[in-house]
């Protein structure tokens, strides 16, 4: 339904099709390959296209030219070394308590600063039964991995309890 939806004006120029969802668009893609569907099509990305053998009738159908789709990629040990190795992370998204002090926040955001870290997004929340502290959620993007790293290792002195939800 998703893609449907974010590819709504376009087919709005289609009233004669037939829409039908799909669970996936991959495997839309693939079921048309398979089973030789004639006069029927996908909303599916290049990639799929070109993994099943399919035409591409048209690009760029997407009703919002600037949407992305993210995709989780789970991984440990060795496999996450080959997932790094073809992929640049360029973004990642923390979660971290500050203690209640005084500037501890600005001088968070100043040692990514001084990292040439970008800060996309932050969210407080309280944290509750404990006065006056708050669990931080952040994106950042940089362009450097080893300098990112870098500014991890210089704010754990000044912040609590760090997760890294996700790099990608």
């Amino acid at each position: 339904p998703m893609a449907l939806m974010q590819c709504g004006d376009f087919l709005d120029l289609l009233p004669a099709v037939k829409i039908v969802e799909h669970e996936d668009t991959a495997l839309a893609a693939k079921e048309i390959a398979e089973k030789n569907l004639m006069g029927e099509a996908a909303i599916c990305s290049d990639l799929a296209a070109t993994m099943y053998g399919l035409n591409i009738l048209a690009r760029g159908i997407e009703t919002n030219k600037r949407n992305f789709t993210r995709f989780l990629v789970l991984a440990q040990g060795r496999m996450l070394e080959e997932v790094q190795k073809n992929n640049h992370v360029n973004k990642s998204t923390l979660v971290f308590v500050l203690p209640h002090s005084e500037g501890i926040l600005s001088r968070v955001l100043s040692i990514f600063s001084f990292y040439d870290i970008n800060l996309t997004r932050i969210q407080s929340l309280p944290i509750i039964g404990r006065e006056w502290e708050y669990r931080f959620y952040i994106d950042l993007t940089f362009r450097d991995y080893r300098r990112y790293k870098q500014s991890i290792d210089a704010i754990m002195p000044l912040i609590n309890d760090l997760k890294v939800l996700g790099e990608y």
